[in-house]
């Protein structure tokens, strides 16, 4: 149970730093080179989510106090940014590749879409942080 337990919170840790401190980056830096960080980001994303089910299962099946309330939050805040980097980063990196429209309107999407998936991704990130101590 241990061994199963640190690999999950591992590979959690490991793919949501990655995601959330791309995503970060990027919303920073008006998303340079973000296109060739969407499918890296999105593995790390699903990782993240998946490990962090994972970690549900183990450490909170069956409960549902204040502790799993606030990561609850976290859960839809992270599932929300995915679903905004997927659809908007993904839909505006596909009109870039086949240059279908205005690539300045396409590369301003991508930044918005990141600068909104980065405050979700901070908020699941304090939602981590308090649930520890609720």
């Amino acid at each position: 149970m241990q061994h199963i337990l640190m690999l999950a919170i591992s590979l959690h840790v490991l793919a949501a730093v990655y995601w959330a401190g791309s995503t970060f980056a990027l919303a920073s830096s008006a998303a340079s080179g973000g296109e060739r960080l969407f499918w890296p980001q999105i593995l790390a994303a699903v990782l993240a989510i998946l490990s962090g089910g994972s970690l549900w299962r183990l450490l909170h099946q069956g409960t549902f106090e204040t502790t799993e309330k606030i990561l609850g939050v976290g859960v839809v805040c992270a599932l929300i940014a995915l679903t905004v980097q997927v659809v908007v980063v993904g839909n505006a990196r596909g009109k870039l590749r086949q240059q279908i429209g205005n690539g300045d309107t396409q590369r301003m999407r991508i930044v918005l879409a990141h600068r909104l998936a980065a405050v979700l991704l901070l908020a699941t990130t304090v939602a981590m942080a308090a649930a520890r101590f609720a």
